[in-house]
C-alpha cells in the first residue's frame, strides 16, 4: 500500500526494500471546469543535479524534447498534450542502478507549455498529483497529492529522489515558480537561449 505523504515530508524507498532499482514515476492532474479559450498542455520533466544543484550539463534535463539520459537512467515516456483521462498524464522511468554517481538529485517538475501567452496557470489546474511504483513488482510505493495551494505559478518542482547513505529518498516538495520552464532551467542551471 502507498504511503500518502503531505508537503515537505521525506521517505525512505530502499531502506525497506534494498533490491529496489526501477520505479514509475507517474503524474497527473485535471483543469478545472471552465472555458480559457484555448487547451491546457502540462509537461512533466526531469532535472539530473550534482552536489551543487545543478544540471551537470543540458543532457540532464530528461523532457519531451530529449525523452532519455545517455546512461539509460532516466526515461520519459512521452508527450500527453491533453491530460485527458484517468490515471497517470505523463511518466518519467528511473532506473536506480544507472544514475551516474555526480547526479545526487532528480527533480520531478510541471510546467504548463506557453502558459503566459495562453493567460494559464495552476490555480486553473485540480487534483495535481505524484506516485512512484516498484516498475517491476507494480506495488504502489508512494503518493504526493499537491492540493490547490498555487494561484498564479506556471511552474512547479513536486518532488526529488535524493541519494542518502547509499540509498534513496523521496522527498515532497510542492513548491511553485512564475516564468515556466525557462524559470526551473534557470534555477537547475540550464541555459534556454
Amino acid at each position: 500500500m502507498a504511503i500518502n505523504l503531505t508537503k515537505g515530508q521525506k521517505v525512505d524507498l530502499t531502506k525497506d526494500n534494498p533490491s529496489l532499482t526501477k520505479i514509475v514515476v507517474g503524474l497527473g492532474w485535471d483543469v478545472n471546469v471552465f472555458d480559457s479559450g484555448v487547451a491546457f498542455d502540462l509537461d512533466a520533466a526531469a532535472f539530473m543535479v550534482g552536489q551543487n544543484g545543478k544540471c551537470p550539463t543540458e543532457k540532464e534535463f530528461v523532457f519531451y524534447g530529449n525523452l532519455e539520459h545517455q546512461s539509460g537512467s532516466v526515461t520519459h515516456l512521452g508527450d500527453n498534450r491533453t491530460g485527458d483521462g484517468d490515471g497517470d498524464d505523463e511518466q518519467i522511468t528511473v532506473d536506480l542502478s544507472l544514475v551516474p554517481a555526480n547526479v545526487e538529485r532528480i527533480a520531478f517538475t510541471v510546467t504548463i507549455y506557453d502558459a503566459e501567452s495562453r493567460r494559464q496557470n495552476f490555480g486553473q489546474v485540480s487534483n495535481a498529483y505524484i506516485h512512484i511504483q516498484d516498475m517491476t513488482t507494480g506495488a504502489d510505493l508512494i503518493r504526493y497529492d499537491l492540493g490547490e495551494d498555487f494561484s498564479i505559478e506556471t511552474a512547479i518542482v513536486v518532488g526529488e529522489l535524493y541519494r542518502h547513505n547509499g540509498g534513496w529518498k523521496f522527498n515532497a516538495i510542492g513548491s511553485g515558480f512564475q516564468g515556466g520552464l525557462a524559470a526551473l532551467c534557470g534555477h537547475y542551471g540550464i541555459d534556454v537561449a
